[in-house]
């Protein structure tokens, strides 16, 4: 099975090039893993953004957190990811994941529906 594509979207692929080296070094690590199919080391679904999101949890001297979801076929779509501060995430964190979740689907029906 060939290697999905990571599809960024939103400003998902510059807040992880603001990650501090050794979490964008760990967060590239996990996001391949998750391509080639497999799960991430450390993550857990986030339902409440949508259906098949899931949460990798990047550690190291901070907390670095990527929302995505590889549930189609045809690539895996990074809709977020951020510098966590505290034990719970932020909603405006979920709110943003959750906006760009729905704009996805909204997308991928339209094409779907077009045929392109």
């Amino acid at each position: 099975m060939p290697d999905k594509s990571l599809q960024w979207l939103g400003a998902s692929r510059s807040d992880v090039r603001a990650f501090p080296l050794e979490a964008r070094r760990l967060t590239g690590v996990q996001l391949r893993r998750v391509q080639q199919g497999l799960d991430p080391q450390d993550w857990k679904p986030i339902p409440t953004v949508g259906p098949g999101v899931r949460e990798i949890r990047v550690h190291t001297a901070l907390e670095h957190r990527v929302l995505y979801v590889a549930k189609f076929a045809e690539a895996v779509y990074v809709l977020h990811a951020f510098e966590k501060r505290t034990r719970k995430t932020a909603t405006r964190d979920v709110e943003l994941a959750r906006q760009r979740f729905r704009a996805l689907v909204v997308q991928r029906r339209t094409r779907s529906l077009t045929g392109g």
